[in-house]
């Protein structure tokens, strides 16, 4: 098969499913080897979207993400670090040294955008940007701002040793991977060939540079997503080393044997590829590299390959995946904490990470044309996915965690979604993703379509060479009811695979979660208005026939309320319960409970009635219910009392301004977790010299106790990045009280960060607006893992004050401080 007669497939497989080629690929006279996916994607751009839900998300994306997109690209001198390295204009290098990937980024979601909306402004603004990235460009194809910029000022890894000289976390490979893939679309979209030909040279450089033989490199990049780049570009070029050189550096890691030295876990570059059995290390990159396999194993057929990541998936899914569908918690480096550590206040769930793990589970269908995959990859995009960008398109999670408390800043130092962020990989990641939605609906293999999502709008597909046309009308999630009208222009057998959700039977498809009452009711299938059997087949009803023009399927699904429950395992949910409604999964939040949600709990006897709400929120279905909640009084008593509740879809939580959230609500009083009872510290204004963003002040004395010095999963106060300094922390009390003790419990992350105990420390006194030394009866203690106590001669004070000298070359913090 000449590479001129073909016609690419998937050229956006996975972020943004098959765009059909309106080009022939580029110059190639080289046989390609045929093998694929067994199943393919109907491209986005042979499906119209006219849904309630998803309509509005995609003309918010064109309409204001992507340019929002571009204008802070500029505002943060991303763009002008290309005409800086091409000579275009003067200065240096701005950001951070793998920010010419939120660019290209950009670009291809832009690409998407105009593939089904042209728009001649967009395009003109493309050309003129892509020229300044050409610009940037080395004679020999090499490609990395930072590098070119060469200014003494910026160091990043690898600045003192040269090109390629710091793998492991420079990014270089990584850059480039995502400007093979927005070369490709922008290509495929236009016809153009500016941006591809950079691509291509860049890639021929790294095919030289990079490979087994004489005077070549054996390394791999240390943040994966380069393989996923080459094999489209093998796919549109024909062009047969770019796939060679995806599947060399799939095949190099973890090979201590070959290479000189290995990056570890945390790339997933522990073992080679064959051996892994669990998803370690940091999420994003893990997802991109599995990814990357799963195109390489399609293609080649490799069997070894296709075991691995069968593999790695039942790990994620059995014991390492969040009910909404993402991956990764804090304190874990953006990544895996291990089996069922999954965290709801600290989890971290990267937006990049949840679009990682839906291109890697849409590949996986692809692979085993299994609905258990489509169901991960639905709970991903209406849940994990989607809270990561507000409704107006214009603010970003970068972490979507599963609770609040108004203490622990998650968003990068903010309690609410941000307009932009120094590593601003989620909001570029977006702009990209949301306009290949359409691509996951449809799919077809052989005489079969199959219909994964449920979104209106219609979708065409070539089945045995005849067009097929398949229109749906429904308002999913919200409702159960769908209504698929077939085209033909006559009869026509074929088959229809209609996937039947997962969460009919279970939340997911492992035993990590579970329905509290079992199975709700099947879906329900007529066909022309006549009640059909189900015959299933890996998930998905199977009705093969021949259809007329006009024939009609039905199916209705039970949209019942459902509990969920976690693993046995899993601590953090022992004890409560979470709430689902279809695909969605619900949360509580404070805007609907007078700012507080960490009080109530939701027994089991609670009935919790939907009711559809199409002015709040952009339209959405609430919970609602009488629950009750629990609260402690100034005397340290415990009252529980009736309470109203309302659920909302976590999505849509954090738009009314920062507050209280939770997923998972105690089942009783019990669980509850109260603050505890008032203290003289408790009641105290907290201040201090310095507080690293992520950090507040108020940790200091919220009444959380610790269990050792590095615990991570409590709120807490460093200095950082202060070092060796002298710093302070004051507790201003409501009236001047006598106190005689003071306790301390320092922050020592020793093996982990850069915070040590201090080197020494004072407890001072305000009296008459003058600052005193207590009188104490005993040493300043800075052990680890336990308070520090000092008793010292009775005083009457309104404040407090300790000062804290840090060991020279550390910082340090405060877990707790207590008084009595």
């Amino acid at each position: 098969m000449r590479v001129h007669s073909i016609r690419a497939f998937c050229i956006l497989i996975g972020t943004a499913a098959t765009l059909a080629l309106s080009h022939p690929a580029v110059d190639a006279e080289d046989e390609v080897v045929s093998r694929d996916y067994p199943i393919r994607p109907v491209p986005f751009t042979a499906v119209k979207v006219a849904d309630e839900f998803w309509s509005p998300r995609l003309q918010t994306n064109r309409d204001v993400t992507v340019w929002y997109d571009f204008q802070k690209c500029e505002e943060t001198g991303r763009i002008d670090n290309f005409s800086v390295a091409g000579g275009l204009k003067e200065g240096g290098f701005e950001g951070i040294y793998f920010n010419d990937s939120d660019v290209v980024k950009v670009i291809q979601g832009a690409a998407y955008t105009l593939a089904i909306n042209p728009n001649p402004k967009l395009e003109k603004y493309l050309d003129a940007l892509i020229a300044k990235i050409a610009s940037a460009q080395e004679e020999d194809g090499y490609l990395y701002t930072a590098r070119t910029i060469n200014d003494p000022m910026y160091k990043f890894p690898g600045s003192e040793g040269g090109r390629w000289s710091h793998l492991g976390h420079g990014h270089e490979l990584y850059n480039v991977g995502h400007m093979y893939e927005a070369a490709v679309a922008h290509f495929e979209v236009t016809g153009k060939r500016s941006f591809l030909n950079v691509a291509i040279r860049n890639a021929d450089l790294v095919c030289e540079v990079f490979g087994p033989g004489p005077g070549q490199r054996v390394d791999v990049p240390g943040h994966e997503e380069i393989e996923i780049g080459l094999v489209k570009l093998y796919r549109t070029t024909g062009d047969e080393k770019y796939l060679k050189q995806a599947k060399f550096f799939i095949d190099m890691r973890g090979r201590k044997d070959l290479r000189k030295s290995i990056y570890g876990s945390y790339c997933q570059d522990d073992k080679p590829v064959v051996e892994q059995t669990e998803a370690v290390g940091h999420a994003v990159r893990g997802g991109y590299l599995y990814a990357g396999v799963a195109d390489v194993a399609a293609i080649t057929g490799d069997r070894e390959y296709i075991a691995a990541i069968d593999r790695i998936w039942e790990d994620v899914i059995s014991r390492k995946l969040y009910l909404i569908g993402n991956v990764g918690q804090h304190g874990a480096g953006e990544g895996y904490a291990g089996p069922y550590k999954l965290s709801n206040l600290r989890a971290y769930n990267e937006t990049c990470a949840a679009i990682a793990l839906a291109l890697w589970n849409h590949r996986m269908f692809l692979l085993h044309g299994d609905s258990k995959y489509v169901d991960v990859l639905e709970r991903i995009i209406y849940n994990g996915f989607l809270s990561g960008v507000s409704l107006d398109g214009d603010r970003f999670f970068y972490p979507n965690p599963l609770e609040c408390d108004m203490r622990f800043k998650f968003n990068h130092g903010e309690l609410e979604r941000s307009p932009w962020f120094g590593c601003s990989c989620c909001p570029v990641n977006i702009v990209r993703f949301i306009p290949s939605i359409p691509g996951y609906i449809f799919a077809v293999r052989d005489d079969s379509i199959y219909v994964n999502l449920y979104v209106g709008g219609e979708g065409k597909a070539a089945v045995n060479g005849k067009t097929i046309t398949l229109t749906q009308q429904t308002r999913y999630p919200w409702n159960g009811a769908v209504r698929t009208t077939v085209q033909v222009d006559q009869p026509t057998e074929f088959a229809i695979r209609l996937r039947v959700p997962g969460w009919l039977k279970q939340p997911l498809p492992s035993d990590l979660y579970k329905y509290s009452s079992g199975a709700s009711e099947g879906m329900k299938l007529r066909v022309n208005g006549k009640s059909v059997e189900l015959k299933l087949e890996k998930g998905y009803a199977v009705l093969q026939r021949t259809w007329k023009p006009g024939d009609v399927i039905e199916q209705e699904f039970p949209m019942q309320v459902r509990r969920v429950l976690s693993h046995h395992n899993v601590e953090y949910n022992r004890g409560r319960v979470a709430v689902e409604r279809g695909p969605i999964v619900y949360c509580i939040e404070g805007a609907d409970h007078g700012s507080r949600v960490m009080d109530r709990y939701l027994s089991d006897d609670v009935q919790l009635t939907p009711q559809h709400r199409k002015n709040l929120l952009g339209g959405i279905t609430v919970l609602t219910g009488r629950a009750a909640a629990v609260s402690r009084d100034a005397g340290g008593g415990v009252s529980d009392n009736p309470a109203d509740l309302t659920m909302i879809p976590y999505y849509a939580w954090c738009h009314r301004g920062p507050n209280e959230m939770a997923v998972w609500l105690p089942r009783s009083a019990e669980h509850v977790a109260l603050p505890p009872a008032p203290t003289l510290a408790t009641t105290a204004k907290a201040s201090t010299s310095h507080s690293w963003s992520g950090d507040r002040v108020e940790a200091i004395n919220d009444g959380q106790e610790p269990n050792n010095s590095s615990d991570h999963d409590i709120p807490r106060l460093t200095w950082w990045d202060h070092l060796g300094t002298t710093e302070w922390v004051q507790l201003d009390l409501k009236t001047p009280t006598e106190v005689s003790s003071s306790s301390v419990f320092w922050f020592d992350d020793t093996g982990r960060g850069n915070c040590r105990v201090p080197t020494s420390w004072e407890l001072m006194y305000r009296e008459d607006d003058q600052w005193k030394s207590v009188k104490s009866k005993g040493p300043y203690g800075v052990n680890i893992d336990r308070f520090n106590t000092i008793q010292f001669e009775s005083i009457k004070t309104d404040s407090l004050k300790m000062r804290v000298k840090l060991q020279e070359k550390f910082s340090g913090g405060i877990l707790e401080w207590k008084l009595k």
